[in-house]
């Protein structure tokens, strides 16, 4: 757990191109000898920060969301909000690396399955069954538009999601 957190946040500070393995291996707090026992690869490094930073994301954004629906829609995107601001600026990691390495059909499964784990449990969450893909849009926007708009961005999205409710039958 603690090297899959050392990788996150390497690849968060120096991108999947950029990080050399001496600074994953430095990252990961071990030694390389012990980082390549548990993770053969470098693409194997990529994927085990990955699924860290899933079940961080799943955790702070979406587990323990209000009963209510309207209030766990807002806590949604403040949560969202709050995600931005303090582990991800300049974006959601999952598309960082998919665009380093786009022919790998493996982080482009993570990708999806991630994204699709997010959709469920926050239309769920928020009372929005069957509004999955249109509550990921909003929240996918609110990722993009977060470096350049920040709290703004956050105020939309809960507005496109009360609007989204409101069309709920």
């Amino acid at each position: 757990m603690k090297m899959a957190a050392g990788l996150e946040q390497a690849f968060v500070r120096h991108g999947f191109a950029d990080a050399s393995v001496d600074t994953l291996r430095e990252a990961a707090g071990v030694s390389l000898r012990t980082l390549y026992k548990y993770m053969p690869s470098r693409a194997d490094m990529v994927l085990a920060a990955l699924e860290y930073r899933h079940r961080r994301y799943m955790a702070e954004v979406l587990n323990d969301l209000p009963a209510d629906p309207a209030q766990a829609r807002d806590a949604l995107m403040t949560r969202a909000g709050d995600w931005m601001q303090s582990e991800a600026a300049h974006g959601c990691l999952f598309h960082s690396a998919v665009a380093a390495d786009p022919a790998n059909a493996t982080l482009r499964a993570l990708l999806e399955r991630h994204k699709h784990e997010v959709a469920t449990r926050a239309a769920l969450a928020t009372g929005l069954e069957g509004q999955d893909v249109a509550l990921l849009l909003i929240m996918e926007g609110l990722t993009q538009t977060w470096p350049l708009r920040g709290a703004e961005a956050v105020s939309a999205a809960k507005h496109l999601a009360a609007l989204l409710a409101e069309d709920q039958p």
